[in-house]
């Protein structure tokens, strides 16, 4: 009956603001209705009771929509429709399913209605529809930050929910929304930790990474007392060698100031149980408790979590990536851990090029003198490597081990001068440099390796190594006294030919020849200074400007002239070579700034510990009066207290001492509290045991490790108190009492659960940890480990290829053996070697192209090329660099794109607009073209203030694709796939010039932008790219054959590419 008024109304309408209109709209309200009345008819059906009329009104609705009309002003009415139903349904799944699908609609419209529907969802009775609330709150928070209040009451409400499946999705909502309320995890921390054993594997990365923050805050460093003790060894070190003994009274007397250290139960509970999920399979669990170990957990705990680091490095190549930025930076601090397992960062031939050079850090982190021959003979054989970037990283990696350990200076450098004599100019030259700085250290005792270098400069084209070797003819001039006057004629001669970097070094050989030895260099001085007064450069103007009057004696020269000598012969002090992960602890490990060494948007800084720990009682959760102790407690403590008590099993007096003070509140829950307590120790007596163990494989720890799961809940039924066995049944034992209280409570009365529960988590956490407290434990529970902790870490690697040695004391003598400095002799670089992963995409020189002439553009010239680096605002974009030349007399103002006019699909990304552009001036900038791996042009114009010009980019078919990382076998794999017409094959004959491999990769490389894949042929060269839009695989194999033939062959399913490719690299490669 109401609906037919109302629709006999609708025979007309209005189609814009107070217009009337008399169609035949049937959602209108009349023939003359204004705004604000609109839909309100329609809006008070939506909102009746009657499903009939809620019918009606959406079908009035969708006509509506159907015709053009607006309606959304009706949204929210309609979202409020659908969605509320289904978030009343029975089913569980359907209401998570509705509340999913409301948070993902971004239209703030409907703010309030998803944040009624959040609210509802968070007293759900399903633990799956809470855990969906948890996921929609980070939703609704970056819809509408004005919300953050109602939010964080919601999350405080979640907070306090006891289910798994809620525990990691709040949590994260917590990150997201408010990290800084701290105060919202006190009494939900206790909680937190012994459940997080059972969250998901996600869900535990983010409650460990936020834990770690909020251990930070709330208790003292474990290491206090170590701290001033680790920074006198870090400087002794990094080469410090004379000590200020002011200093060490001062260190001394406040390390008898500090009060001995106890840790917090707390802190206790949070490492033990943590401790268990460095066995998960997933990689992020283990680097997130590896992360809170190092930057929680007291020094002689640490070494636990390198076996699992290690254990990582056999998983994919982007796992060992993060994962060995971070070994790199522990290992600096704590080279200990990682000894045993040395060779597990030996290099493979099939390592990708990223994984190589961290390898190698590590390698050089952990070197000293007990394994420093191993690791070089190691180094040796990389030298080999065509890895040009790798090869340069081992000579580095050599020169500092020279550094850092003296008694193989002389071996190493005697080792990097016979690489001056290798055939490979890139290895002669980062040789020259690492020499320069270790020629340094001691210069008197080798004068002739200086000789040696300085007849390098008539063969050494590379800047950098020339430059180095002029430095070091220049600063030792007084040893090479005949020598260095020759040098400086022959480079006088070539100045003008030099690069800017030798230039100003050979200015500063001919200054102090002057000053040293002025007869042989005097007209060969004022001849480089006069010849750099004119050079093209302002910096090496200047330089001869000020070096002339410096060093010249004149009227006007004052007082600075007769300091020249000192100036410049003042004694330099030596580099220090150190890692470049040295100072990256700052940042949480794990995280992207760490990787990056950056801070990364939304990264919270790690805080640093308390001076005075904050008051713990926090963290205590109220428990009623008369849920303190049941009968069944009281029978349990009876039995178990005298099995379980440390201070008869473990610490003795010291612990009764410490444990007296105990405030009359934890004395209620003293049964729990002392079979807790215990429970660390037991839980390490249990490592030991399966550490001496030894050789099970991976699959038998996780049978080993259900097999416990498996017990834990019989244990719930049928614990007996006070059997005795081993400690893992003890653990179990305690585990099945908690099961036991939990399940016995939910049956009948629900506080009663809330409080037992909460009192016993409570009360075990509260003294877990003070047991620690004592010194005498701690020396206790260090030496166990100790007495068997070089095989037993050793054999639980299960590494196939990995025996190492037993620890044997090598005489000093032995280090510098005569037969290193033999291997060090042979050090080549072969062709025959495994080629790298992945060659540098700008291999090739970069090839430009012009884009405007200057007579067509009036004075304008625009060239580009592509960069061969990734398009920051989109992917699938290949980067265009512009440089833009004002040839004219005038500025030119408002440069921009205009009206860019691509095919259909091809999208162009225009650069910022250049507001002014002096006379001769040039700018540079990029701009993005999405080619739709196609090689037609992009079209579009090129505007200045007063003209337009007609442009068109092409891309060359190899600048459509992007280098891509691939071991051999995936290569094989893919091509496999890629066969019959996604193959296209040619053969060819490759000139005599063309037939080398640098020659071969660098024509391939400059044809297309591929990546280099190793091959363990040598007649082989493969490369692996993928289309920039399409993400289509491209790869190419180039087969040699008997003489001069070869075969190309590439494969993609991009026909139309692979035979313009094929076409492109057969013409490179006949150049």
């Amino acid at each position: 009956m109401a609906a037919s008024p109302a629709y006999g109304e609708e025979k007309g309408g209005s189609s814009s603001l107070g217009e009337p209109e008399y169609g035949h709209d049937p959602a209108s309200g009349g023939i003359f209705s204004s705004d604000y009345k609109r839909h309100d008819d329609l809006k008070e059906m939506l909102d009746s009771n009657k499903d009939s009329l809620k019918l009606e009104a959406m079908k009035r609705i969708v006509a509506m929509i159907a015709r053009g009309k607006n309606a959304s002003d009706l949204f929210p009415a309609v979202v409020k429709n659908v969605a509320c139903k289904n978030i009343e349904d029975p089913n569980q799944l359907i209401r998570a399913s509705a509340l999913r699908v409301l948070s993902s609609i971004r239209v703030p419209i409907i703010v309030p209605i998803m944040m009624l529907a959040i609210k509802e969802a968070a007293s759900d009775m399903s633990p799956y529809v809470r855990k969906t609330a948890a996921h929609a709150i980070p939703k609704l928070y970056s819809l509408d930050s004005d919300q953050k209040d109602q939010l964080i009451e919601v999350i405080e409400k979640l907070l306090a929910d006891k289910t798994t499946l809620v525990a990691g999705s709040v949590v994260m909502a917590f990150e997201e929304v408010c990290p800084e309320r701290i105060d919202l995890i006190h009494k939900n921390y206790r909680k937190l930790c012994n459940l997080l054993i059972d969250v998901e594997e996600w869900g535990q990365v983010v409650i460990i990474n936020m834990l770690t923050r909020y251990a930070r805050t709330q208790f003292l460093s474990p290491n206090q007392n170590e701290s001033l003790l680790e920074e006198s060894a870090e400087k002794a070190f990094y080469g410090s060698e004379e000590e200020d003994t002011k200093d060490t009274k001062a260190e001394a007397a406040s390390l008898a100031k500090r009060k001995p250290y106890v840790m917090d139960p707390d802190h206790r509970l949070l490492l033990r149980n943590t401790k268990p999920l460095l066995q998960s399979r997933n990689a992020a669990v283990v680097m997130a408790v590896a992360q809170l170990y190092f930057h929680l957990a007291p020094k002689a705990e640490v070494g636990v979590i390198a076996k699992a680091l290690v254990r990582l490095l056999r998983s994919h190549s982007e796992v060992q990536y993060v994962v060995l930025q971070n070994v790199a930076t522990m290992s600096i601090k704590r080279r200990g851990m990682f000894e045993p397992y040395l060779k597990s960062f030996y290099i493979r031939s099939t390592d990708p090029t990223q994984i190589k050079i961290l390898k190698l850090e590590v390698l050089t982190n952990l070197a000293n003198e007990t394994n420093i021959s191993t690791i070089l003979r190691e180094f040796q054989t990389y030298i080999r490597s065509m890895d040009k970037d790798f090869v340069a990283a081992t000579i580095q990696a050599i020169g500092r081990c020279a550094t850092n350990i003296g008694k193989v200076r002389d071996t190493c450098l005697n080792g990097l001068v016979q690489l001056l004599s290798n055939r490979d100019e890139l290895v002669v030259a980062e040789s020259v440099v690492v020499i320069k700085k270790l020629l340094q250290m001691q210069p008197a005792q080798h004068s002739e390796i200086i000789k040696h270098m300085a007849k390098l400069t008539d063969n050494i084209q590379v800047p950098m190594a020339r430059a180095s070797i002029l430095w070091l003819i220049g600063e030792y001039c007084e040893h090479v006294p005949k020598i260095a006057p020759d040098v400086l004629r022959k480079m006088a001669k070539s100045f003008t030919n030099e690069e800017d970097i030798v230039k100003l070094q050979v200015i500063n050989l001919a200054a102090k020849l002057y000053l040293t030895n002025s007869k042989q260099s005097k007209l060969l001085t004022q001849y480089v200074l006069n010849l750099a007064k004119y050079d093209q450069n302002y910096d090496i103007r200047d330089r001869a400007r000020f070096i002339r009057q410096l060093i010249v004696p004149t009227e006007k020269s004052g007082a600075l002239n007769k300091y020249a000598k000192k100036l410049f012969l003042a004694q330099k002090p030596a580099p220090i070579l150190e890692s470049s992960f040295k100072d990256r602890d700052h940042f949480q490990l794990g995280s992207l700034s760490h990787l990056l060494n950056a801070k990364a948007v939304g990264y919270q800084e790690l805080p640093d510990w308390p001076d005075e720990a904050p008051d713990p009682s926090v963290r205590n959760v109220e428990v009623p009066e008369w849920t303190k102790c049941t009968s069944r407690e009281k029978r349990k403590e009876k039995v178990e207290k005298p099995f379980y008590s440390d201070s008869e099993g473990e610490s003795g007096p010291t612990e009764s001492a410490d444990s007296e003070p105990e405030s009359a509140s934890e004395e209620s829950g003293s049964s729990s509290s002392s079979s807790s307590s215990s429970s660390g120790s037991e839980e390490e007596e249990e490592e030991e045991e399966e550490e001496g163990s030894g050789e099970q494989s991976e699959d038998k720890e996780e049978e080993e490790e259900k097999r416990t799961k498996r017990k834990e809940k019989e244990g719930s039924r049928k614990a007996a108190p006070g059997s005795a066995g081993s400690p893992s049944e003890e653990e179990e034992e305690d585990e099945g009492a908690k099961k036991a209280k939990k399940k016995k409570a939910s049956q009948g009365r629900k506080s009663h659960a809330e409080t037992s529960s909460e009192e016993a988590s409570a009360s075990e956490s509260s003294s877990s940890g003070s047991d620690s407290g004592s010194e005498a434990e701690a020396k206790q529970r260090k030496a166990p480990p100790s007495s068997k902790a070089g095989p037993k870490e050793i054999s639980l690697l299960d590494l196939d290829d990995f025996t190492p040695p037993p620890p044997q004391p090598v005489a000093s003598s032995s280090i510098v053996s005569t037969s290193l400095v033999t291997d060090l002799e042979g050090l080549t670089l072969t062709d025959t070697s495994l080629a790298p992963a992945l060659l540098s995409p700008a291999f090739g020189a970069v090839r430009t192209y012009e884009l405007l002439h200057r007579m067509a553009g009036e004075g304008l010239s625009v060239e580009y090329c592509f960069s061969r680096r990734p398009f920051p605002g989109d992917p699938h974009m290949v980067a265009v660099q512009i440089q833009i030349s004002n040839n004219t007399d005038a500025e030119v103002k408002s440069l921009r794109v205009s009206e860019p006019k691509p095919l259909s699909g091809m999208r162009i990304q225009e650069f910022p607009e250049i507001e002014c552009l002096a006379p001769g001036d040039t700018a540079s900038v990029v701009m993005g073209i999405d080619f739709c791996d196609s090689t037609q042009a992009a079209n579009f114009q090129l505007c200045t203030h007063t003209r337009h010009f007609y442009v068109s980019i092409q891309p060359p078919v190899g600048e459509l694709m992007a280098p891509v990382f691939m071991s051999e076998n995936e290569f094989k794999k893919e091509q496999g796939k890629l066969t019959g017409m996604s193959e296209i094959t040619e053969k060819l004959m490759l000139p005599e010039k063309c037939r080398s491999d640098h020659a071969i990769v660098q024509q391939v490389t400059s044809a297309a932008n591929v990546g280099r894949v190793p091959c363990g042929a040598d007649n082989e060269y493969r490369f692996a790219a993928k289309t920039v839009t399409s993400g289509s695989l491209v790869l190419i194999t180039l087969e040699r054959r008997e003489g001069a033939a070869a075969q190309l062959t590439v494969n993609s399913e991009k026909m139309v590419i692979g035979t313009m490719l094929v076409k492109d690299i057969v013409q490179a490669l006949a150049q």
